[in-house]
């Protein structure tokens, strides 16, 4: 088979499966392919679009699952950027609930505070200024939840920057509206 071309649209994204329909990941829609074509995954859900060859017309993936199943470490842990905590507070302000611009450290930085999960929170730049080195109750303000470590499926969605709604039944449906 010859070169693959994709179309004028650009590379997009599939979500790649273990054997046991467990998310691993997300690779681009060319690297799923490729397993596809190598037998070592199989195609679980495609797009309209096509990859193109000489001799083939092949369905975009969006959907992939391994052939055989990968051990994964469970202690893989998530850094703590602003992607990710947009991500996990579903791009709104814990403070007040308006659209979040900024991160805030719950125990400022300034007082020791560490940039961990259980620190950070988004927030709008009202509630961050009107914060500014303090702890919230002594700005007069309550967080709406405490903040913790973001979900696995969650983490796949910062990757990837948003969701498809065929990927719903594997990383859940509330995932992809965070």
């Amino acid at each position: 088979m010859g070169p693959i071309e994709v179309g004028a649209t650009g590379t997009s994204r599939a979500l790649i499966l273990n054997a046991t329909f467990e998310p691993l990941g997300i690779v681009s829609t060319r690297r799923a392919l490729l397993l596809i074509l190598d037998t070592r995954a199989e195609l679980v859900h495609a797009t309209e679009r096509h990859f193109r060859s000489e001799h083939a017309c092949l369905p975009e993936p969006s959907v992939v699952r391994l052939a055989r199943y990968v051990r994964v470490p469970h202690d893989r842990t998530v850094a703590v950027n602003r992607r990710t905590v947009f991500a996990r507070d579903g791009h709104r302000c814990q403070y007040c609930g308006d659209t979040a611009e900024s991160i805030d450290h719950v125990l400022p930085r300034s007082r020791g505070g560490p940039h961990t999960w259980d620190n950070v929170v988004a927030a709008c730049r009202r509630c961050n200024t009107k914060k500014e080195a303090r702890l919230p109750h002594e700005a007069g303000m309550v967080l709406r939840c405490l903040p913790a470590p973001p979900r696995h499926r969650i983490w796949l969605l910062a990757l990837s920057g948003g969701g498809r709604s065929e990927w719903a039944p594997y990383l859940g449906e509330e995932s992809l509206t965070a």
